[in-house]
C-alpha cells in the first residue's frame, strides 16, 4: 500500500487571504493534481494523508476527492492533530472544512482532546511521516514556514530509509505551470 502525506503552506504564509478570489490557488491545485496523478501512475498511490489544515492540505484533499472520479481506488484520510481544530476559524472556513471532511474516506484525531500545546503538532508530524511512504510538499527553502518542521522529520527518515520519497512542489514549479497555461491560452506575451 502506498501512502503519501501531502502538506505545505497555510494560506497566510504565502500571502493568500481570500482562497476564493486568489488566482494562485487554482495553480496550486493544478500542481497538486499533476503530482498526485504522477504518484498514482508511478508509485501506485492508494492513500493521501492530510491533517486538514487550511491551505495546501485542504486544497490537496479537494483535489483528491475530484480525482476519485477517475481513480476510484484513491482514498483520502484526514487525521487532525487534535479535536476541533477548526473551532477558531471563520464560519465560511469551517463550512468548507466540514464539506471536505464529509467526503473523506477516513477521519480521526490523533489526540482525542482539543488543542493543549505545540507538542500535538510535533506528534502529528512524526505520526504522518511514520505512516507514509513519502511526502509531497509545497515548500520553498527561501520562504520558511510551518511545513519546515515536517520536512525536517521526513529528511531524517529518508536518511535511514531510502524507500521513503520526498517530492517537492516549489513556487517556481507553480509559476512555470501558470506560464505554460497562459501560453496555451494565448494570454502570454
Amino acid at each position: 500500500m502506498s501512502i503519501y502525506t501531502v502538506t505545505g503552506y497555510k494560506p497566510h504564509e504565502i500571502g493568500i487571504f481570500n482562497d476564493i478570489r486568489h488566482p494562485g490557488v487554482e495553480y496550486i491545485k493544478k500542481a497538486l493534481k499533476k503530482n498526485i496523478i504522477q504518484l498514482i501512475e508511478n508509485e501506485a498511490l492508494e492513500w493521501v494523508l492530510v491533517s486538514g489544515q487550511l491551505g495546501v492540505e485542504l486544497w490537496a484533499a479537494e483535489v483528491t476527492i475530484e480525482l476519485q472520479e477517475d481513480f476510484p481506488d484513491l482514498k483520502l484520510a484526514i487525521i487532525t492533530p487534535f479535536l476541533e481544530q477548526e473551532a477558531n476559524w471563520k464560519e465560511e472556513k469551517q463550512e468548507y472544512y466540514q464539506f471536505i471532511l464529509a467526503q473523506a474516506d477516513f477521519v480521526d484525531s490523533l489526540t482525542k482532546r482539543p488543542y493543549e500545546n505545540p507538542s500535538q503538532f510535533r506528534m502529528k508530524n512524526q505520526f504522518f511521516i511514520n505512516k507514509s511512504n513519502g511526502l509531497l510538499i509545497l515548500y520553498d527553502e527561501d520562504t520558511p514556514g510551518s511545513p519546515k518542521y515536517i520536512l525536517e522529520i521526513a529528511r531524517k527518515k529518508q536518511e535511514k530509509d531510502e524507500t521513503f520519497h520526498i517530492k517537492s512542489i516549489t513556487p517556481y514549479d507553480i509559476q512555470v505551470l501558470a506560464e505554460e497555461e497562459q501560453m496555451e491560452d494565448g494570454e502570454y506575451w
